[in-house]
């Protein structure tokens, strides 16, 4: 059996490799990454097959649980990191061609940190390394989002680096918190124990960690970075912020929730914020008229729905809620990436720019087209089996109050359909826009000799359009997966015994 440390140690080890393989040759720090999430893929595919029937922990230091740093490689943590892995390297291989300027080496090893960083937030079992590997995370994404070094990347960085400096001082003074009630760091001895202090004890570092969490994952009202970060970063960084970073935070949030505190009294509010988070995006995102800030508030009502379908707290709803934030993850990324070479064709991110861009970039455009209907939930994309299984969910609490806020959820998804079918309609029904610009976006430059993206750019997507279609068709292939991950999930006794039984 492969180790799943592995997981993490070799992107890890390879990120802080590519400064010194750049003295030897330069143009080999942009193929490290797709050779390090290669592996990763890899190895999370094999092990996922093993972890279907029982998780797999690895204690490491000396010590046994509760006091050793452990890994705990369940249905959902190596499912998130295949996931990573498989997003990171197609993103990888569209960076080839779309990053060409600027210290690229940097870009690369800071691309490579954010998913290692990512990774260890879905598989570590210690709360304290969580706080750890979402630093490597978000550290790497402030920088990443200012790699231009253009003023508007800086302006986004730098207030990006702000609120999550305050979410990451909120996080780690809750984890000091349950650290002075336990004693221990590791999340199924703290769960074991949470009992035997009072509720009020708890209701502090609870939110303390929540919120913490929650700027990361984009939850209103704790989003303002995000609008800014999405549209200011290169495209590439864009769809693993939106595809990866805040799904990690999202992630973050069940597993604290779920997990160590298992309660069920705040369960409600976040639903209601859910709710309220998915509308204000939704709005937020059909006001837009840069194609990368409607994207951005996009984002921010997806991850409305999405813990929605979670804080319903059922096997339909935490089932749904995943194979939302899986669809979302795809057509997300996907739609970044096609953006990234309308917006350099067009030389602007206004939507208006993109006047008869399908005719230009018939591939491309298309790409885009089926994100977009994806995202939506139209049939027969990957978005229409996901929702239908989160409005299941809903209706079958026979709660009045899941039944509003289900069809609330549902106005949510034709203010989508409308902004996203506005921009289809410019793409393809609009006269092809005289090109005034062909200087496009600082550091993105395509081939030039070609209408369409390069090829660099174009595999990645269609691979990205296949996966969703056929998930959407067939979403028995990704449904017994997810509904095992959606039992870990919920099953809090199950993983403490899991963890605390673990021999070294």
């Amino acid at each position: 059996m492969v180790n799943p440390v592995l997981l993490i140690a070799i992107p890890l080890g390879l990120a802080f490799a590519i400064p010194l393989f750049a003295l030897f040759w330069k143009g080999a720090a942009k193929y490290i990454p797709p050779v390090a999430l290669v592996f990763n893929l890899v190895v999370s595919l094999s092990l996922l097959a093993k972890v279907l029937e029982n998780p797999v922990i690895i204690s490491i230091g000396g010590w046994q649980p509760p006091f050793c740093i452990n890994l705990v490689a369940g249905t959902v943590g190596v499912l998130f990191s295949a996931i990573i892995a498989l997003v990171g390297l197609l993103v990888s291989v569209y960076a080839l061609d779309y990053i060409k300027e600027g210290a690229t080496e940097k870009y690369h090893m800071l691309y490579l940190l954010l998913l290692t960083g990512a990774t260890g937030v879905v598989l570590t079992g210690d709360i304290f390394n969580l706080f750890v590997f979402f630093e490597i995370l978000c550290i790497s994404s402030y920088a990443l989002v200012a790699y231009l070094r253009d003023k508007a990347g800086i302006e986004s960085a730098v207030k990006y680096l702000i609120q999550g400096a305050v979410g990451s001082s909120l996080l780690l003074i809750g984890i000091g918190l349950l650290y002075g009630l336990f004693g221990a760091l590791n999340m199924a001895d703290i769960a074991q124990n949470i009992k035997s202090v009072s509720p009020i004890s708890v209701f502090v570092p609870m939110v303390l960690i929540v919120t913490g969490l929650g700027v990361e994952a984009a939850i209103f009202p704790l989003n303002a970075w995000l609008p800014d970060a999405h549209s200011s970063a290169p495209s590439s960084i864009s769809a693993i912020l939106s595809g990866i970073a805040i799904e990690v935070g999202l992630y973050a949030v069940a597993r604290v929730i779920f997990t160590i505190f298992g309660t069920s009294s705040i369960l409600l509010f976040l639903a209601l914020l859910g709710i309220l988070t998915l509308l204000i995006g939704e709005m937020c995102a059909f006001s837009q008229n840069n194609i990368k800030r409607m994207l951005a508030y996009s984002s921010v009502g997806q991850i409305g729905l999405i813990l929605f379908a979670l804080a319903i707290a059922t096997s339909y709803g935490v089932t749904g809620g995943l194979f939302q934030l899986v669809s979302h993850t795809l057509s997300k990324a996907l739609l970044f990436l096609a953006a990234g070479y309308m917006i350099y064709r067009a030389g602007s991110m206004e939507i208006s720019a993109l006047e008869g861009m399908g005719k230009k970039m018939p591939l491309t455009c298309l790409a885009f087209t089926i994100g977009a209907f994806s995202l939506v939930g139209l049939p027969p994309f990957m978005g229409f089996p996901s929702k239908f299984l989160i409005v299941r969910a809903a209706l079958a609490t026979k709660e009045t109050l899941f039944v509003v806020l289900i069809s609330l959820a549902l106005l949510g998804t034709v203010i989508e359909g409308a902004y996203f079918f506005r921009v289809v309609q410019v793409l393809y029904f609009q006269p092809v826009r005289y090109e005034k610009s062909s200087k496009g976006i600082k550091g993105e430059k395509p081939n030039p000799g070609s209408k369409d993206a390069p090829i660099t750019a174009l595999i990645p997507m269609f691979i990205f359009v296949v996966l969703i279609i056929v998930v959407g068709i067939y979403p028995k292939l990704v449904t017994d997966v997810l509904n095992s991950a959606a039992s870990e999930l919920l099953s809090r006794t199950e993983y403490i015994k899991a963890v605390l039984d673990s021999i070294l």
